[in-house]
């Protein structure tokens, strides 16, 4: 197990006022803009949640309100330093869970050492990396989902007619090109000739 292991723990149950006060405000937003949710429910309580195409900073709001129509609590990695008092609980309590970026600490072991650890754990991941797109999807979620032997979830949106969606749970299987491509597959479903889905079976081999 990694050496931070105070980072493992999890939020607390009850939300500090400021979170439910945080929250409010983004659930009232997300709800007034009335966004048509594809209907699923999830069967795991940890699993990986992959959302594309990241193209705008309201993305956060969808799968803030998409997550709690769904019953879903997610998480996000953050870096450390942005745990610090007085931010710790908030940070928490939003989902955060803290990691060490640097080249003497693995951040995919870490992950891997939090869902070991945790009985519930939902983490949302941009594979793009940025709003603008990249020429291949990083990979660390999907290192992460086989190391911790959970499943990828994926999430969608479309905020042209305000639509989005999760699921199904794809179980890995360990064979890179069979497992990317069928998330592509899902992707292309979804949203049919979108551009950014070349990049996720581009470069599948390289180790990133």
């Amino acid at each position: 197990m990694a050496r931070w292991s105070g980072f493992l723990k999890p939020a607390r149950t009850r939300y500090s006022l400021m979170t439910r006060l945080v929250r409010g405000v983004l659930l009232a937003l997300f709800r007034s803009q009335r966004w048509t949710l594809d209907p699923w429910r999830p069967r795991s309580r940890k699993f990986i949640i992959i959302g594309a195409p990241h193209t705008s900073n309201w993305d956060f709001l969808f799968f803030i309100g998409a997550t709690d129509a769904l019953g879903i609590r997610p998480a996000f990695m953050g870096k450390h330093s942005l745990f610090r008092w007085p931010m710790t609980r908030f940070m928490r309590e939003m989902g955060g869970v803290p990691v060490v970026r640097s080249a003497s600490h693995n951040y995919v072991e870490q992950m891997i050492d939090v869902f070991n650890a945790r009985d519930e754990l939902m983490l949302v991941v941009a594979p793009e990396g940025t709003r603008k797109g990249a020429a291949k999807w990083k990979t660390g979620f999907y290192h992460m989902a086989l190391g911790a032997g959970v499943p990828i979830v994926p999430a969608w949106v479309d905020h042209a007619v305000r639509r989005g969606g999760l699921g199904p749970e794809i179980v890995l299987t360990g064979n890179k090109a069979v497992d990317f491509a069928r998330i592509r597959a899902y992707f292309e479903e979804k949203l049919p000739g979108h551009p950014r889905w070349q990049a996720i079976t581009a470069g599948i081999d390289d180790d990133d």
